[in-house]
């Protein structure tokens, strides 16, 4: 356990403390889903962290001290995290959310997410999304569907994040505090794209309901958009 608390990893200093043999999350019976989730919330930046500090009920208070003292500090501190710890974590949401196969079964992030965000943590919804004019939705994170695209062999997150959200007719009703990602999947036998670059910035400017855009044609403030 690491009780002392440490800031993100920055620049040359990730660089430094994530990159070679024996570092990350140590992986173990099933574990990716939640690894990468974790690795991928808290190694680099501190968006989320009031999951880390924020009080919460007694009953939870011990999912968030394996959260912060077992995992996301080594993580940040040495960069590494054995497989006990998350297993650790593990144990503590198959007891809190009543499900057996949180420590033997891979889940999808979605469900790891909810789970530890809204049932447990109560963090309110990072993302609201409209389809086609009808009521909001609150989400934790976005998964992103789509079909094939031929002309996507090797496309970078704002290219899936944009076919996305034009197929399935969405937009963001506000600009998210977080907006966490989840890259098209399915399973071992088979996968859209055997490689997706990382946008390292995201232009959300044309996902965004009623949000004044500019023309293409003459520059000023549109009136009309053409999907």
């Amino acid at each position: 356990q690491v009780p002392e608390s440490f800031p993100p990893l920055r620049n040359e200093a990730a660089v430094r403390i994530l990159r070679g043999r024996m570092k990350g999350i140590q992986g173990h019976c099933n574990s990716c889903y939640m690894d990468v989730a974790l690795f991928s919330l808290f190694s680099c930046t501190s968006v989320l962290d009031s999951m880390l500090f924020k009080p919460f009920p007694p009953c939870n208070r011990n999912v968030q001290s394996i959260l912060r003292d077992e995992i996301v500090n080594p993580l940040r501190k040495t960069g590494f995290v054995k497989a006990r710890s998350v297993m650790h974590l593990r144990e503590q949401l198959t007891e809190k959310g009543q499900c057996s196969s949180f420590t033997n079964a891979e889940k999808d992030p979605e469900e790891f997410l909810n789970l530890i965000m809204h049932q447990l943590l109560g963090i309110e919804p990072l993302l609201k999304l409209q389809s086609g004019g009808r009521k909001e939705q609150d989400c934790y994170c976005y998964q992103i569907f789509m079909d094939k695209q031929e002309d996507l062999v090797v496309p970078d997150v704002q290219q899936l994040v944009e076919h996305s959200f034009l197929s399935s007719n969405l937009k963001l009703v506000e600009i998210p505090s977080c907006f966490i990602i989840q890259m098209p999947r399915f399973g071992k036998e088979y996968k859209m794209f055997s490689k997706i670059i990382p946008s390292l910035e995201l232009d959300i400017t044309d996902l965004l309901l009623d949000s004044p855009r500019e023309c293409c044609l003459c520059g000023d403030v549109a009136t009309l958009e053409c999907s």
